[in-house]
């Protein structure tokens, strides 16, 4: 089964879904709340693949997977961290935003930091990495951008009619990228094993240490507890669809294995984020 023709339609319709949320209050929290937004971005943005980075070189992860880990981490916040934060009593119109603004920086953020990460393994490892950065912004633009103005088009001209579809999306949306991991999963199922105990470490090292640093700088710049959980899921859930298109993409990569670190990371970004949801509301009711 060619992988490609299940993730593109999956992650068309999570970029609409994305869109028919969005309105121009979204937005405008940017100007309402800079700082938390700035701040949001920063952990997304440059903390994310700085610690990434860090945790490949310091695992001495193969090429394949350094791609892979670093590309997930240079993703933009998922859809689903908006139903995380509203179980989290976070800001959910915060965490809107920050859904928003970086699925728009990082179409152009993504190819950036790839290709710095491209030219570093082409020179450590003696072996060229190439990376299409023209055809990889193209894809950006064509699956992730206009299916995300679609939906706000759909928002602005049909709201009603954007509100049901979005209830509908937004139940399958989870069940839709299981289903994305589990069919990776039997296809690699050899090199999944093989490589689950370093790309295991890696994984759960960068959710844990972006949660980690997310959290203290919230706390340093004394933001509240709402807006500080918002933040910290934001920069702990990424895109993997996102990253399993840009690997498997017959335009880009091509390579589904490079794809195994962001399965592994949609599993045990969604195992990570429901424990800290449940310690978050134990320690509530305390």
């Amino acid at each position: 089964m060619n992988s490609v023709l299940i993730v593109i339609p999956i992650l068309v319709v999570l970029m609409f879904l994305l869109g028919t949320d969005l309105n121009s209050k979204a937005f405008a929290n940017v100007a309402k709340r800079p700082s938390a937004v700035l701040i949001g971005m920063a952990g997304q943005i440059i903390l994310l693949p700085l610690i990434a980075f860090v945790i490949a070189w310091a695992l001495e992860l193969p090429a394949i997977y350094f791609m892979g880990l670093l590309l997930v981490a240079c993703c933009p916040g998922g859809s689903s961290s908006n139903v995380f934060s509203m179980l989290a009593k976070g800001d959910v119109a915060l965490s809107v935003t920050l859904t928003a603004i970086s699925s728009i920086i990082t179409l152009f953020t993504l190819p950036l930091i790839m290709e710095y990460v491209s030219i570093f393994l082409s020179e450590q490892a003696g072996t060229e990495v190439n990376l299409p950065i023209g055809k990889l912004i193209m894809q950006n633009i064509v699956l992730f951008l206009i299916p995300m103005l679609a939906g706000i088009a759909l928002r602005h001209f049909k709201p009603q009619k954007a509100q049901q579809i979005n209830k509908i999306l937004g139940k399958a949306a989870f069940p839709a990228l299981m289903l994305l991991a589990l069919i990776f999963f039997l296809q690699y199922t050899t090199e999944i094993f093989e490589n689950f105990a370093i790309l295991g470490t890696a994984i759960t090292a960068l959710i844990l240490a972006t949660m980690a640093c997310s959290s203290l700088l919230s706390r340093i710049v004394k933001f509240g507890k709402a807006v500080r959980r918002t933040i910290v899921i934001e920069v702990g859930m990424q895109n993997a669809a996102q990253a399993i298109a840009i690997a498997t993409s017959p335009f880009i990569f091509n390579n589904g294995e490079m794809a195994i670190p962001a399965i592994l990371y949609a599993l045990m970004m969604n195992i990570i984020l429901l424990l800290y949801v449940y310690l978050i509301k134990k320690v509530d009711k305390e």
